[in-house]
């Protein structure tokens, strides 16, 4: 009964929303990535993006002020790695906080010694656990070109894998899906991954994958979605995990976009 309560206000979100189809093929055109997706794929991440900005906050930061056509933008390119999941794997957080460009929060950390220290770094993007997502909008407004790295995608792939606590790149598995096999793909990648960018040996893939786990997965998702075939080439088992993972197939999606 729950279910079919939430499917009637879905519906009823989407069918009063106010976003003009000029909206629409404005945000589009300024996403290549979204060229390749057919007419279907294209309706159903509308109408994603439209209940995402129906439950979370856009709030703007450093006099930041946050347009609808930038939400859109955000929605958009947030909804891609759920297409085929739905948003339950963003539920529990309502914020997104958009700075004008990289910001550098201050932490105080511990080092080997027990001491205490204040530090700033500077960042473009970063997800909380039942907290916020923070981009920067100069990273954000054209990730979509698929140069192989998109912030939106990296810090959402996060909060996928933060459904069960902390980030570890080991996001909840489908029922069909081996939780041993999924260890052991992304361990194995992680430490040649590791081993190539520590050796200089770069690919063209981040190296800040290889800060840890988390990281990798976040890195390989938005690859895997802008260039899969860079994933495929190198780490073809951590790619058809991937696939499983979203249900998801870019390579099917970048050969129909080459064919139009």
């Amino acid at each position: 009964m729950f279910q079919i309560i939430r499917n009637w206000l879905d519906r009823r979100i989407i069918r009063r929303s106010v976003i003009t189809q000029s909206q629409w093929d404005s945000a589009f055109a300024l996403l290549p990535l979204l060229a390749g997706y057919t007419a279907e794929e294209k309706n159903s991440l509308r109408k994603l993006a439209i209940l995402f900005l129906h439950h979370k906050i856009f709030e703007g930061a450093d006099g930041l002020v946050v347009t609808p056509p930038m939400t859109l933008i955000i929605a958009l390119q947030a909804c891609i790695p759920v297409l085929k999941l739905g948003l339950d794997g963003y539920e529990g957080w309502v914020s997104v906080i958009v700075y004008p460009a990289g910001f550098a929060p201050e932490r105080v950390v511990m080092d080997e010694f027990g001491v205490q220290h204040r530090v700033q770094s500077s960042l473009s993007g970063e997800a909380w656990q039942r907290g916020p997502v923070v981009l920067a909008w100069n990273d954000t407004e054209h990730a979509g070109i698929i140069d192989g790295h998109n912030l939106v995608i990296h810090e959402f792939a996060h909060k996928l894998d933060m459904q069960t606590g902390n980030a570890n790149g080991f996001p909840p598995l489908h029922a069909d899906m081996s939780s041993a096999e999924w260890f052991e793909v992304f361990s194995e990648g992680f430490k040649d991954f590791e081993r190539r960018c520590s050796h200089g040996k770069r690919i063209k893939i981040d190296c800040y994958g290889a800060a840890s786990p988390a990281e990798y997965f976040a890195v390989m998702s938005e690859v895997f979605f802008e260039r899969p075939e860079v994933v495929l080439q190198y780490y073809p088992d951590v790619y058809d995990q991937l696939r499983l993972f979203y249900r998801q197939d870019p390579l099917v999606r970048m050969s129909r976009k080459k064919t139009k």
